[in-house]
Protein backbone atom coordinates (compact mmCIF):
# COMPACT_ATOMS: atom_id res chain seq x y z
CA UNK A 1 0.00 0.00 0.00
CA UNK A 2 1.59 3.29 -1.09
CA UNK A 3 1.61 6.37 1.06
CA UNK A 4 0.92 9.72 -0.57
CA UNK A 5 3.41 12.30 0.58
CA UNK A 6 2.17 15.85 1.18
CA UNK A 7 2.95 18.50 -1.36
CA UNK A 8 6.05 20.32 -0.08
CA UNK A 9 5.56 23.71 1.41
CA UNK A 10 7.67 26.69 0.43
CA UNK A 11 10.52 28.37 2.27
CA UNK A 12 10.92 32.14 2.08
CA UNK A 13 14.31 33.51 3.14
CA UNK A 14 13.25 36.97 4.27
CA UNK A 15 15.49 39.90 5.14
CA UNK A 16 14.18 41.67 8.25
CA UNK A 17 16.37 44.72 7.70
CA UNK A 18 18.55 46.44 10.31
CA UNK A 19 15.95 46.59 13.09
CA UNK A 20 13.31 49.28 12.62
CA UNK A 21 10.03 47.59 11.53
CA UNK A 22 9.33 50.53 9.21
CA UNK A 23 12.34 49.47 7.13
CA UNK A 24 10.85 46.10 6.20
CA UNK A 25 10.02 45.78 2.53
CA UNK A 26 6.30 45.53 1.77
CA UNK A 27 6.79 41.93 0.67
CA UNK A 28 8.62 41.04 3.87
CA UNK A 29 5.93 42.66 6.02
CA UNK A 30 3.14 40.79 4.22
CA UNK A 31 4.92 37.47 4.63
CA UNK A 32 5.54 38.05 8.35
CA UNK A 33 1.93 39.07 8.98
CA UNK A 34 0.50 36.06 7.15
CA UNK A 35 2.96 33.35 8.19
CA UNK A 36 1.93 30.41 10.32
CA UNK A 37 5.54 29.38 10.99
CA UNK A 38 8.41 31.83 11.41
CA UNK A 39 11.96 30.63 12.04
CA UNK A 40 13.93 33.68 13.14
CA UNK A 41 17.39 34.84 14.16
CA UNK A 42 18.16 36.46 17.47
CA UNK A 43 18.92 39.81 15.82
CA UNK A 44 15.36 40.23 14.52
CA UNK A 45 13.80 43.04 16.52
CA UNK A 46 10.90 42.00 18.80
CA UNK A 47 8.77 44.74 17.22
CA UNK A 48 9.03 42.90 13.90
CA UNK A 49 8.06 39.58 15.46
CA UNK A 50 5.08 41.36 17.04
CA UNK A 51 3.66 41.82 13.53
CA UNK A 52 3.03 38.07 13.28
CA UNK A 53 -0.57 36.88 13.22
CA UNK A 54 -2.12 35.52 16.42
CA UNK A 55 -1.32 31.85 16.81
CA UNK A 56 1.74 31.94 14.53
CA UNK A 57 4.52 29.61 15.65
CA UNK A 58 7.76 31.48 16.30
CA UNK A 59 10.91 29.38 16.43
CA UNK A 60 14.14 31.08 17.54
CA UNK A 61 17.44 29.81 16.15
CA UNK A 62 19.43 32.61 17.73
CA UNK A 63 23.21 32.53 17.43
CA UNK A 64 25.79 34.21 19.63
CA UNK A 65 29.54 33.93 19.93
CA UNK A 66 30.46 30.29 20.75
CA UNK A 67 26.84 29.43 21.55
CA UNK A 68 24.12 28.44 19.12
CA UNK A 69 20.54 27.37 19.77
CA UNK A 70 20.96 25.18 16.69
CA UNK A 71 23.97 24.55 14.50
CA UNK A 72 23.62 25.67 10.88
CA UNK A 73 23.16 22.11 9.61
CA UNK A 74 20.32 21.66 12.10
CA UNK A 75 18.67 24.89 10.94
CA UNK A 76 18.90 23.69 7.34
CA UNK A 77 17.35 20.36 8.35
CA UNK A 78 14.55 22.14 10.28
CA UNK A 79 13.56 24.21 7.26
CA UNK A 80 13.58 21.19 4.95
CA UNK A 81 11.72 18.97 7.41
CA UNK A 82 8.91 21.47 7.96
CA UNK A 83 8.56 22.18 4.24
CA UNK A 84 8.50 18.48 3.31
CA UNK A 85 5.73 18.06 5.89
CA UNK A 86 3.68 20.49 3.80
CA UNK A 87 4.20 23.66 5.85
CA UNK A 88 5.19 27.04 4.43
CA UNK A 89 8.10 28.55 6.35
CA UNK A 90 9.17 32.17 6.68
CA UNK A 91 12.87 32.13 7.58
CA UNK A 92 13.37 35.62 9.01
CA UNK A 93 16.94 36.91 9.08
CA UNK A 94 18.39 40.21 10.28
CA UNK A 95 19.58 42.53 7.52
CA UNK A 96 19.77 40.81 4.14
CA UNK A 97 19.73 37.00 3.87
CA UNK A 98 22.71 36.90 1.52
CA UNK A 99 25.09 39.21 3.42
CA UNK A 100 26.67 37.23 6.28
CA UNK A 101 23.29 35.61 6.90
CA UNK A 102 24.12 32.10 5.63
CA UNK A 103 21.12 32.41 3.36
CA UNK A 104 23.07 30.79 0.54
CA UNK A 105 23.56 27.63 2.60
CA UNK A 106 19.88 27.46 3.51
CA UNK A 107 18.74 28.05 -0.06
CA UNK A 108 21.07 25.31 -1.27
CA UNK A 109 19.76 22.85 1.34
CA UNK A 110 16.20 23.53 0.20
CA UNK A 111 17.03 23.09 -3.48
CA UNK A 112 18.85 19.81 -2.85
CA UNK A 113 15.81 18.49 -0.96
CA UNK A 114 13.41 19.57 -3.68
CA UNK A 115 11.83 22.28 -1.55
CA UNK A 116 10.72 25.48 -3.32
CA UNK A 117 12.62 28.46 -1.96
CA UNK A 118 12.40 32.19 -2.59
CA UNK A 119 14.66 34.98 -1.34
CA UNK A 120 13.18 38.29 -0.21
CA UNK A 121 16.02 40.81 0.11
CA UNK A 122 16.21 43.24 3.00
CA UNK A 123 18.09 46.42 3.80
CA UNK A 124 21.48 45.18 4.98
CA UNK A 125 22.78 46.08 8.43
CA UNK A 126 25.59 48.12 6.87
CA UNK A 127 23.30 50.15 4.64
CA UNK A 128 20.78 50.69 7.44
CA UNK A 129 23.43 51.68 9.98
CA UNK A 130 25.11 54.12 7.61
CA UNK A 131 21.81 55.76 6.71
CA UNK A 132 20.68 56.06 10.33
CA UNK A 133 24.03 57.59 11.31
CA UNK A 134 24.01 59.85 8.21
CA UNK A 135 27.38 58.35 7.34
CA UNK A 136 27.78 57.78 3.58
CA UNK A 137 29.76 54.64 2.89
CA UNK A 138 30.85 56.16 -0.40
CA UNK A 139 31.48 59.83 -1.03
CA UNK A 140 32.93 61.44 -4.13
CA UNK A 141 35.52 63.32 -2.03
CA UNK A 142 36.62 60.55 0.29
CA UNK A 143 35.54 57.01 -0.70
CA UNK A 144 34.75 55.31 -3.98
CA UNK A 145 35.06 51.71 -2.73
CA UNK A 146 33.26 49.96 0.13
CA UNK A 147 33.98 46.43 1.37
CA UNK A 148 32.16 44.19 3.84
CA UNK A 149 34.06 41.64 5.95
CA UNK A 150 33.26 39.38 8.90
CA UNK A 151 35.39 40.02 11.97
CA UNK A 152 34.44 36.84 13.79
CA UNK A 153 35.87 34.05 11.70
CA UNK A 154 38.39 31.29 12.22
CA UNK A 155 41.85 32.26 11.06
CA UNK A 156 41.20 36.00 11.32
CA UNK A 157 44.91 36.82 11.38
CA UNK A 158 45.48 34.86 8.17
CA UNK A 159 42.76 36.62 6.19
CA UNK A 160 44.00 38.98 3.50
CA UNK A 161 42.38 42.38 3.96
CA UNK A 162 45.08 44.26 2.09
CA UNK A 163 43.65 47.09 0.03
CA UNK A 164 40.23 46.96 1.69
CA UNK A 165 40.81 49.99 3.91
CA UNK A 166 42.74 53.22 3.48
CA UNK A 167 42.61 56.30 1.32
CA UNK A 168 39.48 56.38 -0.82
CA UNK A 169 38.07 53.22 0.75
CA UNK A 170 35.55 52.28 3.42
CA UNK A 171 35.69 49.01 5.34
CA UNK A 172 32.59 47.74 7.18
CA UNK A 173 33.15 44.95 9.68
CA UNK A 174 30.32 42.72 10.81
CA UNK A 175 30.60 40.72 14.05
CA UNK A 176 33.80 42.46 15.07
CA UNK A 177 33.22 43.48 18.69
CA UNK A 178 34.83 40.46 20.34
CA UNK A 179 37.86 40.66 18.06
CA UNK A 180 38.21 44.45 17.92
CA UNK A 181 41.72 44.40 19.39
CA UNK A 182 42.90 41.78 16.89
CA UNK A 183 41.25 43.71 14.06
CA UNK A 184 43.02 46.95 14.99
CA UNK A 185 46.37 45.19 15.34
CA UNK A 186 45.88 43.38 12.03
CA UNK A 187 45.03 46.52 10.04
CA UNK A 188 47.81 48.60 11.59
CA UNK A 189 50.31 45.79 10.92
CA UNK A 190 49.11 45.80 7.31
CA UNK A 191 50.10 49.47 7.05
CA UNK A 192 46.87 51.30 7.83
CA UNK A 193 47.32 54.51 9.81
CA UNK A 194 46.50 54.14 13.53
CA UNK A 195 44.78 57.54 13.27
CA UNK A 196 42.26 56.63 10.56
CA UNK A 197 38.71 57.36 11.75
CA UNK A 198 36.54 54.54 13.08
CA UNK A 199 32.84 54.56 13.96
CA UNK A 200 30.94 51.88 15.85
CA UNK A 201 27.18 51.86 15.27
CA UNK A 202 25.26 49.96 17.92
CA UNK A 203 21.57 49.01 17.56
CA UNK A 204 21.32 50.76 14.21
CA UNK A 205 17.94 52.31 13.30
CA UNK A 206 16.50 51.47 16.74
CA UNK A 207 15.50 53.99 19.44
CA UNK A 208 18.61 53.17 21.52
CA UNK A 209 21.07 53.51 18.62
CA UNK A 210 24.53 54.82 19.48
CA UNK A 211 27.27 56.10 17.16
CA UNK A 212 30.68 56.07 18.82
CA UNK A 213 33.83 57.39 17.18
CA UNK A 214 37.56 56.93 17.71
CA UNK A 215 40.76 56.29 15.81
CA UNK A 216 41.70 52.79 14.69
CA UNK A 217 44.24 52.54 17.50
CA UNK A 218 41.53 53.48 20.00
CA UNK A 219 38.95 50.97 18.73
CA UNK A 220 39.47 48.29 21.44
CA UNK A 221 39.31 50.89 24.23
CA UNK A 222 36.16 52.40 22.72
CA UNK A 223 34.39 49.04 22.61
CA UNK A 224 35.38 48.22 26.20
CA UNK A 225 34.86 51.65 27.78
CA UNK A 226 31.38 52.08 26.30
CA UNK A 227 30.41 48.44 26.83
CA UNK A 228 29.27 48.12 23.24
CA UNK A 229 27.01 45.14 22.63
CA UNK A 230 25.73 43.33 19.58
CA UNK A 231 24.23 44.16 17.16
CA UNK A 232 26.95 46.59 16.18
CA UNK A 233 28.99 47.39 13.08
CA UNK A 234 32.48 48.85 12.79
CA UNK A 235 33.09 51.37 9.98
CA UNK A 236 36.68 52.27 9.12
CA UNK A 237 37.62 55.09 6.76
CA UNK A 238 37.42 58.83 6.28
CA UNK A 239 33.62 58.68 6.08
CA UNK A 240 33.58 57.50 9.71
CA UNK A 241 35.02 60.78 11.00
CA UNK A 242 33.05 63.51 12.67
CA UNK A 243 30.95 65.32 10.02
CA UNK A 244 32.40 68.64 8.97
CA UNK A 245 29.35 70.86 9.46
CA UNK A 246 30.82 74.00 7.88
CA UNK A 247 32.11 72.07 4.88
CA UNK A 248 28.78 70.33 4.37
CA UNK A 249 26.95 73.65 4.62
CA UNK A 250 29.25 75.13 1.96
CA UNK A 251 28.65 72.17 -0.34
CA UNK A 252 24.90 72.52 0.11
CA UNK A 253 25.01 76.22 -0.72
CA UNK A 254 27.18 75.49 -3.74
CA UNK A 255 24.66 72.92 -4.99
CA UNK A 256 21.81 75.41 -4.64
CA UNK A 257 23.63 78.25 -6.44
Amino acid sequence: MSTTLPTPGKVWLVGAGPGDPDLLTLRAARLVMNARLIVHDGLVDPAILALARPGAQLVSVAKSRSRHTLQQDEINALLVREALAGRDVVRLKGGDPFIFGRGGEEAEACRVAGVPVEVVPGISAAIGAAAAAQMPLTHRRSASVVSFVAGQCKGLSEQDWSGLAGKGRTLVIYMGLATSEAIAEKLIADGLSPEIPVAVVENATRPDMRVLRASLAGLPTLVTAHRVKSPALIVIGEVAGEPETDELRALALEALS
